[in-house]
This record gives structure tokens, C-alpha cells and sequence, in this order.
């Protein structure tokens, strides 16, 4: 999907499945002289660099407020669903989601339950009054060059309440979301290589023009494997990293705000990822 000149940017958001492979993958430069970069604001062009956002301890500080609430109505629904005491529901919610990447995914396959269900059901909370974010970061944001692309593996309707209460809805081309990464009827959420490979297709770019900036390890290391740049944004409250204080090959820079993306041109061009 290229984007649109003039097109907000919400309304491709029901974007479906997409055959096809991405062109093969150019020599790629340097991330720091992709960040550094300015160009007048205007349509995309076919060089842009694609920019994929994760959500959650990404954009904004999860741990804080959001993450507590949905763990804990995830946990009761899976109690009611499966007839578990609390403590026993708390434990299977996070096996699955360290297994799998998304707790619905083994709520579908070892028990039936339909994901989209269960997801509605968790995140039936009001969320503007517990977001939390740097600082400026709609001004950040329009301020980087590219295209801008939310990745996350969290549901539809809630992300667009995350983003909308950042202030930041209109910046993004298109969102992501786990509605969207099912292949052969399965869900297949982050880190999928499948399911980045079918945004590829679908973004019609090659990975090497793509950044993923996300805060879990082994996403960074399944977008590497395909050819995309990596940008780890580093979150102490992002549960099952445990490698996060340092960086492997596969991430190129790590930040801990987004503004960081932004930092002094002069700086920047020439030097080594830090």
C-alpha cells in the first residue's frame, strides 16, 4: 500500500492480507544518516524510509498505568473463561503470551476461544486518563522524515484510543494491528517473519528501506533477519526482555525516547550507531 498525498492517514487502517514479495533489498545506509536527514514536508517519495512504530513502552510508557490494567482483565477473563482459580489464570496469561507473543493466541489454539473476543473483553477500560508519554511527541514525530507505520500487537480499537489520546492519530499512515496478522487462518503477531513479510508486500518496499522501532528483543531480531534496520527503545518495564541493557548485532541504535531519533544532524552523519 503507497501512501496517499492528502490522505489522512487513519482511514487505511482495514487494510487485508496481501500476496506477493517485497523487491529485492538495496545496499542499505547508514540509520543515523536516515534519522539526520530533512526534506520539505510534501507526498511520500519512493525513497522515503518506511518507519514501523511499535505501541506499547514505544510510543508511550505502558508499565505505568495501561499494562497493570489489561493484565488484570485479561487475568479475570481467562479466570471466568476457563473456570481457573485467579493465581492459576495469571500464570497461563503470561506462558502464553512469552510463548506466543499475544496471551489470544493460546486462548484459540488450546482452548477456542476466539482472539477478537477475548481482546475486546480485556481492553474495556478508559484509556485517555492513563496514558503516558514523553513530552512534544506529535512535534517529534512530524518532524521525522518517511513514512510512519504502526506495528502492534494490540488490537484495533484500543490503539487507535492510544493514539488519539497521544495526539498523534493523524501522523500515521497506516495502523497494523493484530487484526491484521492472521495468515492461513492463524494469528501470527510479532515476531512473525511471515506477517512482516506480508506488511512488506503490502507496503510495496524493501526491507532495507524499513526501520522497525520497537521495545521487545526479539521483534527487533526477526525484522533484522529479514533485512530492515532495528531501533530498540529501551523500557525497563518491558516484561520478558532480559537481555534489553545490552545489544545484540541486530539492533542498530537504542534510544529511550523518541525525540533521540531527532538528535543534531551535525552529530550524527558519519558515525557509528551507539
Amino acid at each position: 500500500m503507497n501512501a496517499v498525498p492528502g490522505a489522512n492517514p487513519a482511514i487505511l487502517e482495514d487494510a487485508g492480507p496481501a500476496g506477493g514479495c517485497p523487491a529485492a533489498a538495496p545496499a542499505r545506509p547508514p540509520l543515523r544518516k536516515l534519522v539526520a536527514a530533512r526534506r520539505p514536508a510534501g507526498p511520500a517519495l519512493a525513497s522515503d524510509t518506511v518507519w514501523l512504530f511499535d505501541l506499547d513502552n514505544t510510543l508511550h510508557d505502558c508499565s505505568r498505568h495501561i499494562f497493570p490494567a489489561i493484565d488484570g482483565a485479561m487475568t479475570a477473563t481467562m479466570a471466568e473463561l476457563l473456570g481457573l482459580e485467579r493465581e492459576q489464570a495469571d500464570i497461563l496469561r503470561n506462558e502464553y503470551w512469552a510463548r506466543y507473543g499475544a496471551t489470544a493466541i493460546g486462548l484459540e489454539r488450546h482452548h477456542g476461544i476466539p482472539a477478537a473476543d477475548f481482546l475486546e473483553a480485556s481492553h474495556r477500560f478508559d484509556v485517555a486518563p492513563l496514558v503516558h508519554a514523553e513530552r512534544g511527541i506529535a512535534r517529534k514525530l512530524a518532524r521525522l522524515p518517511g513514512r510512519r507505520i504502526l506495528l502492534t500487537n494490540a488490537p484495533q480499537k484500543y490503539a487507535r484510543e492510544v493514539l488519539r489520546a497521544l495526539g498523534i492519530l493523524q501522523e500515521f499512515e497506516l495502523l497494523w494491528t493484530i487484526d491484521h496478522m492472521r495468515l492461513q487462518g492463524r494469528l501470527r503477531p510479532k515476531p512473525s517473519a511471515a506477517m512482516l513479510r506480508q506488511l512488506l508486500a503490502r507496503l510495496r518496499v524493501p526491507a532495507s528501506r524499513v526501520v522497525l522501532v520497537d521495545d521487545t528483543l526479539k521483534n527487533l531480531r526477526s525484522a533484522r533477519s529479514l533485512g530492515m534496520r532495528t531501533v530498540l527503545s529501551h523500557h525497563p518495564g518491558t516484561p520478558h526482555n532480559p537481555y534489553q541493557h545490552g545489544r545484540g548485532d541486530y539492533v542498530d541504535m537504542r534510544v529511550t525516547r523518541i525525540g533521540q531519533l531527532l538528535a543534531d544532524r551535525r552529530r550524527r552523519v558519519g558515525k557509528r550507531p551507539v
